[in-house]
C-alpha cells in the first residue's frame, strides 16, 4: 500500500516525462572502509587507483560521514534518510554488548531492521519513474525489517547480511566484488534507455578478507608502509577498488558517463586491523575513526573534476540529493533529515543546516585504537553516548556520566562531555570542554534540541548488574550478547 499510493501522487507529475533530462544515479557503497585507507587520503601502503581517478574526476567531500559507527544502522540511516532515533536500528543485533558488569546504564533495544513502512531511497525513486537494483549487502532484514524487493527494488542481486552468504567459491571473485559489479552492469545495460538508480552495496572489506591470489602476492612482496603494512587486507582493498573500475568502464562504454551521477562512500570507519590516524578511533566508535568515511561525489554535467569541500556532510544527505537530482519532490508525509548536496556540487559555499548528529543509546564490546581510557580497559568501542559536529566544532555526549555524575552541575568534573575544535584537531586529542564554556554550552543546548525534536530515546535507567570493581578493575573482558569480532 505504501508504495502503491507513492506512486499514485507521482505519476500525474508533469516532470516524470523528462527522462532524458534526469541523471542516473549509482551508489557504490562500501563495507568498512576507513578514511584513511584509500590512496587520494595518503595510505602509505594500501593502493586504489580507480577511486584516486575518480577523485579526480568529481568532488571529494573530506569531512564526508556515515550516520552511525557500524555496518545495520548506518545502512537504516543512508536509505531511509533518516537519523537513528527516528527508525532504532542502532547497531547490529544488540546494544547490549560487552560486559555486563561495566554496563553502567541499561541499553535502549535495538531494532534489528528498517520498518517496511519507512519509505526508502528506492521507494521514491521507483515511483519517480526509475528502474531499481541493489547489488549486495541488505543487512536489514531481520524480524523487525523487510526485504529490499519490499522497499522499493525492481532487481535484487545477493542481499543476505554476512559475507559467507556471498558467491566465495571462485578465488577471482573475492567477497563477490566483481559479480556484483558485473550484475550491476547487466541491470544498467538493460535499463539504458530509461533512468535508473544502482545500490551497489559491497560485503568487502569487512572480515574475513579475501583477495585473488595474484593481488595477495603483490602486496606480500611490497614493502610494509609506516602506518599500514597488512598484505591481505591491502589485497582485499585493490580487487574492490578493481570491481569499481570495472563498473565505472562500462558506464563509460554504454556512453552513460556525462549524465550519470556516482556515489561512492563506506558504511563505517575501518576496523581495528586499519589504523585510521590521525583519526581517533575506529568502526563502532563515534570518534571520527568510526564514522568519518572517504566521500565522492562525481556528475560530470554537474560536478568540477578535482574539485573538494571541507563542508560537513553525512549518508542521510544522499536522500534528499538523489531526488533534488531527479527532480522528484519528498513523498508525502516522508521526514528527511539530511539536506540536499546539489549547493555543494554546483560550487555554492554552504548548506543551510546548522550542525549534523550521532545517537547512539547503547553498548557495543572490542575496543578501539585510541579510543577512551576507560573503555580500552573494560573492553568496549563505545557507550550511550550522541554526537554533533557543528562547523568546525564536535562534542561528545556520555550518557552514563551525564546521568549518573551530576549532569550539568558537575560538567567540571565529571567528564560527561568532549568538545573538540577538529579543524585544528583533527585526531580529537585535546578537549577544550572545559576551556571553552561557552562553546560547549551551545552545543550542548544544540544536541538536547535534537534530541528533543526526533524523540530520541535516551538510557536513564542504572544497570542493576554493575559492579564498580569490575569497572574499574583493568580487565578487558569478553561478554554481552554478541561478541563477532568486527561488527
Amino acid at each position: 500500500m505504501k508504495k502503491f499510493l507513492l506512486f499514485a501522487a507521482l505519476c500525474s507529475l508533469p516532470w516524470l516525462a523528462r527522462a532524458a533530462d534526469r541523471p542516473n544515479i549509482i551508489l557504490i557503497f562500501a563495507d568498512d572502509l576507513g578514511w584513511k585507507d584509500v590512496g587520494w587520503q595518503g595510505s602509505d601502503f594500501y593502493e586504489t587507483p580507480n577511486l584516486d581517478a575518480l577523485a579526480k574526476q568529481g568532488m571529494v567531500f573530506t569531512a564526508g560521514y556515515a550516520a552511525a559507527g557500524n555496518c545495520a544502522p548506518s545502512r537504516a540511516c543512508l536509505l531511509s534518510g533518516n537519523y537513528t532515533p527516528r527508525h532504532h536500528v542502532y547497531a547490529v543485533q544488540s546494544t547490549d554488548r560487552g560486559p555486563k558488569e561495566s554496563q553502567r546504564l541499561v541499553p535502549i533495544p535495538n531494532k534489528s531492521g528498517l520498518a517496511k513502512a519507512n519509505v526508502t531511497i528506492a521507494d521514491a525513486l521507483q515511483a519517480a519513474g526509475y528502474a531499481t537494483g541493489i547489488f549486495g549487502k541488505w543487512h536489514l532484514d531481520g524480524p523487525d525489517g523487510a526485504l529490499p524487493g519490499e522497499q522499493g527494488f525492481d532487481t535484487v542481486h545477493q542481499s543476505h547480511h554476512s559475507w559467507k552468504d556471498t558467491e566465495i567459491n571462485d578465488p577471482e571473485n573475492p567477497k563477490g566484488v566483481f559479480s556484483l559489479a558485473r550484475g550491476a552492469g547487466e541491470f544498467i545495460e538493460r535499463n539504458r534507455a530509461r533512468p535508473f538508480f544502482v545500490y551497489l552495496a559491497h560485503y568487502a572489506i569487512h572480515t574475513a578478507l579475501q583477495a585473488r591470489p595474484a593481488t595477495l602476492a603483490k602486496f606480500q612482496a611490497k614493502a610494509p608502509g609506516a602506518q599500514h603494512s597488512h598484505p591481505l587486507y591491502a589485497a582485499c582493498l585493490y580487487d574492490l577498488d578493481a570491481s569499481v573500475g570495472l563498473l565505472l568502464k562500462k558506464i563509460a562504454d554504454l556512453g552513460l558517463e556525462k549524465n550519470t551521477l556516482v556515489v561512492f562512500t563506506s558504511d563505517n570507519g575501518g576496523t581495528q586491523q586499519s589504523s585510521q590516524e590521525p583519526l581517533r578511533g575506529n568502526k563502532g566508535s563515534y570518534y571520527d575513526g568510526g564514522i568519518r568515511e572517504p566521500f565522492i561525489v562525481r556528475w560530470p554535467a554537474v560536478t568540477r573534476p578535482g574539485s573538494a569541500s571541507a563542508v560537513p556532510v553525512i549518508n542521510v544527505d544522499l536522500f534528499p540529493t538523489f531526488l533534488a537530482a531527479a527532480g522528484a519532490p519528498v513523498p508525502a508525509g516522508k521526514v528527511l533529515d539530511g539536506e540536499s548536496l546539489l549547493p555543494l556540487l554546483r560550487g555554492e559555499a554552504s548548506l543551510r543546516r546548522p550542525a549534523i548528529f550521532w545517537h547512539f543509546p547503547g553498548y557495543l564490546n572490542q575496543p578501539v585504537i585510541r579510543g577512551r581510557e576507560l573503555d580500552v580497559r573494560t573492553g568496549f568501542r563505545s557507550r550511550p553516548v550522541s554526537v554533533i559536529r557543528k562547523g568546525d566544532w564536535k562534542l561528545h555526549l556520555f550518557h552514563e556520566e551525564w546521568q549518573l555524575d551530576g549532569g550539568r552541575a558537575r560538567l567540571e568534573s565529571n567528564h560527561a562531555v568532549e568538545l573538540y575544535h577538529v579543524a585544528a584537531d583533527i585526531g580529537e586529542r585535546n578537549d577544550l570542554a572545559a576551556a571553552q564554556p561557552a562553546k560547549r554550552d551551545e552545543l550542548l543546548g544544540d544536541l538536547f534540541a535534537w534530541l528533543k525534536s526526533t524523540d530520541a530515546l535516551v538510557p536513564t535507567r542504572p544497570n542493576p548488574q554493575f559492579s564498580a570493581a569490575a569497572a574499574v578493575g583493568g580487565k578487558v573482558k569478553k561478554g554481552g550478547q554478541k561478541n563477532e569480532k568486527q561488527e
